[in-house]
């Protein structure tokens, strides 16, 4: 059962732990800060309020793609870390080591797209990155492919150190997940949330991120050996399962905040359940599963995937979901809860979720999804899900941790006018992308058509107060990291390094 202490000792970061968190959140809100700005670019491009070739727009929302996707996984990384440290002995390598590697990869997906010309999105679909029609060049292809490679890898080697800590604790990762309570026996109810969530994560998202590997391969050796090719439908498959499974990893494990913190604020016990344990255990098995609701509209795919696609996407979304919601509204019922900026934000980011995931199962259904897929209403629905769903997990959790070093939560008027900017941005840009969703506004396009431009100007608008928002909590949250501590007597005493 998580604490009710709002700053417990075993959370504490000194030393070189300090150090590595910090650096996976500055790096991680400087790069949303850069690809929201991109994004700001590419919507006011298309709303004909600036001018961007063709060809650099699909330059931009190539990094626009793999750079937000690639963020989020940074983040949620390490509130994972940070939480789950506290139950199991993870290695502290391990988790430098994901980030070297991904700061290696990213600079190879930089290259790829800034030096090299690469345009062809961050879901790299085969035959498209071989095939740049003179724009880039295979081996720029294959530098994109490699800093896939690299993030991946740094991932692995963090679930595995993860995984390994957690059996060895736990004795394996069926009793992690709390299987064994499933239909009877007593729960032990100290049995912490934050290893059954990372439990779920480490199974589901390895298995994803192999598959990515798989295809990354076959796609490199196609580069360098063209006689070798791939079966375009596999590819897709493989493709998508990666990517559905790495990019839904990061609200199963932003959500760990929301289990480790709400309790505290609210001041009231978060137990426990069965419930909890079975949804867990069936999100595990369905979001490995789901991704043929990917390719509803590719007439060659076996039709007993695309049925399973069908049938699990209605199902998927909702154990963890239902479970988490409904345990988070009973916390915070008639408890008096401190509202502050982390709380804020934990409770936003259930709103966020809640309302990204009915978008999202619209376009999950077969009718529907022949006529929405390739418009706008896709970009609407995973916005919505990730700038209000797991950016303000992660967002809640920097906040909890600068007021840590001062012992106090922070609320001050500035961060809460900081939410309401960030709040009012985001709601107008997704709104702006799901009407144009609505009017059948294709995506993917690098000019719009003049009928097309409302929606366009709206979520420019949006889109400039989210990145006005951002700053200031980029700018406030690093300032709290990396700032002085004052004293009670207003001097100044030790620098992050050294207090906390």
């Amino acid at each position: 059962m998580a604490a009710l202490t709002l700053y417990p000792e075993d959370e504490r970061l000194d030393g070189a732990n300090r150090v590595a968190f910090n650096l996976y959140v500055v790096t991680a809100l400087a790069l949303f800060v850069v690809m929201m700005l991109i994004g700001l670019t590419m919507r006011m491009s298309q709303a004909t309020w600036l001018t961007v070739p063709p060809d650099l727009f699909y330059k931009l929302l190539s990094m626009h793609g793999a750079g937000m996707v690639g963020t989020a996984s940074l983040i949620t990384t390490a509130v994972m870390w940070f939480f789950l440290r506290k139950y199991v002995p993870l290695h502290r390598w391990a988790f430098v080591a994901n980030y070297v590697l991904f700061m290696l990869g990213a600079l190879c997906i930089i290259a790829a797209i800034f030096i090299g010309g690469y345009g062809g999105l961050w879901t790299f679909l085969y035959p498209l990155p071989v095939r740049g029609m003179g724009l880039w060049s295979t081996q720029t292809a294959a530098l994109f492919f490699l800093g896939y490679l690299l993030i991946g890898v740094g991932s692995l080697l963090f679930y595995l150190d993860a995984a390994a800590a957690i059996i060895r604790v736990h004795g394996n990762l069926a009793r992690a997940l709390g299987l064994q309570w499933l239909f009877s026996g007593t729960i032990d109810p100290d049995h912490p949330k934050t290893v059954v969530a990372s439990t779920m994560v480490i199974i589901a998202n390895s298995l994803g991120i192999l598959a990515g590997a798989v295809v990354l391969v076959m796609s490199l050796i196609n580069v360098f050996v063209p006689s070798v090719t791939l079966d375009a439908l596999l590819a897709k498959n493989l493709t998508y399962w990666f990517g559905h499974m790495y990019i839904n990893a990061t609200i199963y494990m932003g959500v760990i905040a929301v289990y480790e913190l709400l309790p505290r604020y609210t001041g009231k016990p978060y137990p426990i359940s069965r419930p909890f344990l079975w949804s867990w255990a069936a999100s595990t098995l369905f979001v490995i599963i789901v991704y043929p609701h990917h390719l509803m509209m590719d007439f060659a795919q076996p039709r007993w995937l695309t049925i399973m696609g069908q049938v699990i996407s209605w199902m998927a979304g909702f154990p963890v979901f239902l479970v988490t919601t409904y345990g988070a509204l009973t916390n915070v019922y008639r408890s008096g809860m401190r509202w502050m900026m982390p709380s804020r934000l934990l409770v936003l980011s259930l709103f966020g979720w809640a309302a990204g995931i009915i978008p999202a199962i619209l376009d999950g259904t077969v009718r529907n999804n022949l006529v929405m897929h390739n418009t706008q209403w896709v970009p609407g629905h995973f916005h919505f899900y990730l700038l209000l769903g797991v950016l303000s997990m992660t967002l809640a959790l920097m906040f909890h941790v600068i007021g840590s070093r001062v012992g106090a939560a922070p609320d001050a008027a500035s961060d809460r006018a900081g939410l309401l900017v960030y709040l009012g941005g985001a709601l107008i840009f997704v709104f702006a992308f799901l009407q144009a969703g609505h009017q059948s506004v294709a995506r993917r396009m690098a000019t719009h058509l003049p009928a097309w431009t409302g929606t366009d100007k709206l979520g420019s608008v949006g889109a400039i107060l989210v990145v006005l928002g951002m700053v200031f909590f980029a700018a406030r949250i690093t300032a709290g990291l990396l700032g002085r501590l004052p004293t009670r007597d207003g001097q100044v005493v030790g620098t992050a390094g050294g207090s906390g």
